[in-house]
């Protein structure tokens, strides 16, 4: 009897579904948009809508029938953590086997392809976590946007807020990140925008607003390049934290980065060298998706080795 593993990534913006064969073939995808909030009556209404359009996606690609397949393992991981999920989820996939994690387990296993490391996100927010040859994990960072998340996207617009306010009130130096935040939001002065910030944006939008950093930056201005080069240090630091408290110098550990702050070269770049100098390792790009990950997952749950064949943009 054929036997099927399906693998989720639920995160804030969208969701992932896919499901392998035994031989670890990827055969179905679906996607759809964010399920990772629960509480109240209309959340948990769209979390069963969201997991079951796209569940039901993938059976259609793979041939299988969405209201009858019973998968013989199944991984789901969730932004904002799994313990109000898990009934949900349950009721949702029928499975002999489950496993409801986090989202940065599933990322760190695809990234690493299931290998002992660590990964560092920089996405809205910022967390590094990885897991070593024995299978102890760690993690550092991931404070949330109020006393934490160095690095990502929302600390980074946070940072070019601070050097446009300080520029148009005359005590820092000259910087085109005032005029960038504006022209963005159409908004006259950096006081206007800070006061729109703390009453009307979303922090999404606000992280959103990170993109100036690294444009501004590539076109020389001095303070962007300053921003981009903490914001590196910062990330590098959360890799070390987690290294020293899962590996011994010297060890060999897969390091790779995910989330959009690292399209930035020069971020990047930074990065790699500050990673490399306090580690000994050279950070590289995650050879598979959070998704993946998930079916990697599900697939050791029922112990079952076989390599994962994925599309290439699934990577």
């Amino acid at each position: 009897m054929d036997r099927f593993y399906l693998g989720m990534d639920g995160g804030q913006s969208s969701t992932t579904v896919l499901i392998a064969n035994d031989t670890g073939h990827v055969i179905g995808r679906g996607r759809g948009g964010p399920c990772n909030h629960v509480s109240g009556p209309e959340a948990k209404a769209k979390f069963q809508r969201v997991i079951g359009a796209c569940v039901s996606e993938a059976c259609r690609e793979a041939h299988l029938n969405g209201k009858t397949i019973h998968f013989a393992s199944a991984c789901l991981g969730f932004s904002g953590g799994a313990e109000d999920k898990d009934a949900l989820t349950r009721e949702l996939i029928r499975s002999e086997r489950y496993k409801i994690t986090h989202d940065a387990e599933i990322a760190l296993t695809g990234a690493t392809a299931d290998h002992p490391g660590l990964i560092v996100i920089a996405g809205t927010g910022s967390i590094s976590y990885g897991r070593n040859a024995a299978g102890e994990t760690a993690r550092a960072g991931g404070w949330g946007y109020v006393f934490g998340d160095e690095g990502g996207g929302f600390d980074l617009t946070r940072r070019a807020l601070r050097a446009a306010l300080r520029f148009e009130e005359g005590w820092g130096p000259d910087t085109t990140l005032r005029r960038r935040l504006l022209d963005a939001t159409g908004l006259s002065t950096a006081n206007d925008l800070l006061h729109h910030f703390y009453a009307e944006v979303r922090r999404a939008e606000i992280a959103a607003l990170s993109r100036l950093v690294p444009e501004a930056a590539e076109q020389g201005d001095a303070v962007a390049r300053c921003i981009l080069a903490e914001a590196a240090t910062e990330l590098a630091r959360l890799a070390e934290a987690v290294f020293r408290m899962l590996f011994v110098p010297g060890e060999d550990a897969t390091v790779s980065y995910i989330g959009g702050l690292f399209k930035s070269p020069l971020l990047r770049a930074e990065f790699a060298n500050q990673v490399l100098a306090r580690t000994g390792c050279t950070p590289l790009p995650p050879q598979f998706g959070p998704a993946a990950g998930a079916v990697l997952e599900a697939l050791r749950a029922d112990g079952n080795n076989s390599a994962l064949e994925v599309r290439a943009e699934e990577k």
